[in-house]
């Protein structure tokens, strides 16, 4: 009992991230230094078996790339040659073609075989072979091997049956030059009759000097008893170093073992005769590198004490790591968790600091313990800004609302006084109570909305009073459907843009201009219209508003995400235009608090969703690419779109939500507007548009 409460009393002495890493750094040196000393009378050869067998796979794979890079340009030589016009038409020359033209040809191959054969001493033989038909080979002047059936070349049978891709043989004798009997590695690459002539397929071959792969493979040392040995795809030597011995059965080697192996590392034999086999296969040759080292040689220069202490400085690290694991995700669990609860915060989640609870008594719980404090006091103040924010905003509407132009009402005064002087006591009277009418609906009622109604009717007195102050500019027409009188709208919401209509289109008009009202039923909503014939706003005047309409943005957030947060979460602002789905999400969190006013018109901009062939060629990720691809336009991932407030491209089940989306809006897409390219230049580039128009 009371060596348990040492115990805890012990753990209890370690409230600091800082004592905890020195305790457990103290003892993990102080194992290692144990270990190290009582570990000393075993040793093991697995130490330089994994070096050993590192360093082979290092050469075997660096000799593989040379390998390839070699036979790669050599490929690149055979196809220059066989996609030349020269070759094609010397091989498959149509009947009438100009025999001089055909000699052309000729000549100019042999002049590019001879600049090759110059410049490649590893090249033996190089040249363009015809069944039954030409046989144009290195200076045109040796003469080819009468005996010589193409045919039976297994070298230009596989080209001829692999279009457009090179084939390499085996090591073999070749004697297509009369006399001569060289040791090669033949490449070769079909021309391929498109003509339809009915001549045989042309081959073009490069023999390259079995000197030239033995000098490749003898650059890399693996040791003095190692060799390395290439076999081709189907376990055939292409070289060996003991060919010789091998052809005549004096020496043999492991071919099945390392054609079957499943790894890059195969031993085989026992004792003296035990064997390590490194590969290394080519996917451009279809060749296998194989390095072959004797066991026996690698552990001759072992000792016994190196042995020991590295696998003892193995397992120390091993355990040391197992260890620096735990204690490590002892300490950053908690911080982890507190990052986390962060980000849920700075996202506007401040439940998050209610989810949070980390027990710890050292630093992590005590900076967990203040962080909680402070995000309640967040919450609390912004739920007090939210509050302000809309008192505010109540009364700006209602300040807005009571307000009239004091140069409207001097200047309708004015007009009063004058026709009273004139004697047009009828006018006097209409627009006397015209104003009456201004006046009473803009101090009396204090609801924020009214009916449509009455709004047109506020719009009608102001439009009478205006027309009466600007005779020979004015003329106005009000047609509203009843239907729609009885239908609410924002108290003195048309007043200002009927304003705005007449000072900033009509009055500066050379003719008189025309103000019409229209209102009417479309679907579910009641729609009005204010249009004038006036001059117009000019590109200047466009931009000179936005600048404007800017000046009033609180917050320019970088994201939706970010604006939703600022003006839902925050409080800030009166108006956020957001993307459709934040825009349903946000009243579905707050149903009471907000209200979704969709436009007649809107931009469909849909995020773009492609397979980037380099990408997924390089990942080996296609397939899973391609179904992921396939599925998002599904029935399936088209409902799941539409469950989170996604548009569902798929118009059917579009159909299915039209509860919750307008189907009525009428939407343009960017192509609407010259594309994006267009776009991004004229709006977003620096010196565009929008440099133009925001300030900070």
């Amino acid at each position: 009992m009371n060596e348990n409460k040492r115990e805890r009393k012990f753990l209890k002495g370690f409230k600091s991230i800082q004592s905890t890493i020195f305790v457990a750094v103290s003892v993990l040196v102080l194992c290692a230094v144990l270990a190290a000393t009582a570990v000393s009378v075993r040793y093991t050869n697995s130490t330089v078996y994994e070096n050993s067998a590192i360093y082979t796979q290092t050469i075997i794979h660096q000799l593989n790339q040379n390998v390839d890079s070699y036979i790669t340009y050599m490929d690149n030589i055979a196809s220059v040659i066989a996609k030349s016009q020269d070759a094609y038409q010397l091989l498959y020359q149509r009947i009438g073609e100009d025999e001089a033209v055909k000699e052309g040809h000729r000549k100019r191959l042999l002049e590019q075989f001879s600049t090759i054969l110059k410049g490649r001493d590893d090249i033996c033989n190089i040249g363009i072979v015809q069944k039954d038909g030409v046989m144009l080979i290195n200076s045109g002047y040796q003469a080819t091997n009468p005996d010589l059936d193409l045919s039976t070349q297994e070298w230009y049978t596989n080209a001829v049956d692999n279009y457009n891709q090179y084939c390499l043989s085996s090591s073999h004798v070749q004697h297509v030059i009369k006399g001569q009997r060289p040791w090669v590695i033949t490449l070769s690459r079909e021309v391929h009759n498109f003509y339809g002539t009915g001549n045989s397929d042309g081959v073009v071959f490069i023999d390259l000097n079995y000197s030239a792969i033995s000098e490749l493979c003898d650059q890399n040392s693996i040791g003095d008893k190692g060799y390395v040995f290439i076999l081709d795809q189907n376990g055939n030597i292409v070289y060996h170093p003991s060919q010789q011995q091998l052809y005549n059965e004096l020496q043999t080697e492991n071919i099945d073992i390392v054609m079957n192996a499943d790894t890059d590392t195969v031993v085989t034999g026992e004792g003296d005769d035990e064997k390590i086999y490194t590969l290394a296969r080519s996917e451009i040759t279809g060749w296998t590198i194989v390095g072959c080292m004797n066991m026996a040689e690698l552990l001759k220069s072992s000792k016994e004490a190196n042995n020991i202490y590295v696998m003892t400085a193995i397992v120390l690290v091993v355990i040391a790591m197992l260890i620096s694991s735990f204690i490590a995700r002892s300490i950053t669990l908690p911080i982890q968790k507190l990052r986390d609860s962060m980000e849920r915060v700075q996202e506007g989640d401040f439940k998050a600091a209610d989810d949070l609870v980390i027990p710890s008594q050292n630093e992590i719980g005590s900076l967990t313990t203040s962080f909680n404090v402070m995000t309640h006091k967040i919450e609390d103040l912004m739920a007090q800004n939210v509050h302000e924010q809309e008192l505010k905003r109540k009364s700006e509407l209602k300040a807005l609302q009571s307000q009239i132009n004091p140069h409207f009402l001097y200047n309708t005064l004015d007009s009063i006084i004058w026709m009273a002087e004139g004697k047009k006591y009828e006018d006097v009277v209409l627009m006397t109570a015209s104003l009456a009418r201004l006046l009473r609906q803009s101090i009396s009622n204090e609801d924020e909305t009214v009916l449509i109604g009455q709004e047109i009717q506020y719009v009608k007195s102001y439009l009478t009073i205006q027309k009466m102050r600007y005779k020979d500019k004015l003329e106005f027409e009000i047609n509203v459907d009843p239907s729609i009188n009885s239908v609410h709208i924002v108290k003195l919401v048309l007043q200002p843009i009927v304003e705005n209509a007449i000072y900033h289109g009509l009055k500066y008009k050379e003719s008189k201009g025309m103000l019409t009202v229209n209102g009417y039923q479309k679907d579910e909503n009641a729609v009005i219209e204010i249009a004038d014939d006036g001059v117009g706003m000019d590109e200047d005047k466009i931009k000179d508003f936005i600048k404007k309409l800017y000046a009033n943005v609180l917050v320019l957030d970088s994201g939706a995400r970010g604006a939703t947060t600022s003006f839902v979460e925050n409080g800030q602002g009166d108006v956020l235009i957001a993307w459709e789905n934040e825009a349903y999400l946000s009243v579905k969190d707050y149903p009471d608090d907000y209200e979704i006013v969709t436009p007649s018109i809107s931009i469909l901009a849909q995020p773009s969703v492609a397979i980037i062939d380099s990408v997924v060629d390089k990942k080996g990720t296609r397939e899973t690419a391609t179904e992921y691809l396939n599925y998002l336009y599904s029935d399936e991932a088209q409902r799941i779109a539409g469950d989170n407030y996604y548009r569902p491209s798929n118009e059917d089940i579009l159909k299915e939500y039209a509860d919750t989306f307008d189907l009525n809006v009428n939407l343009v897409t960017i192509d609407d507007f010259g594309g994006w390219t267009k776009a991004q230049e004229t709006h977003f580039a620096d010196g565009g548009v929008f440099d133009q128009i925001y300030e900070e």
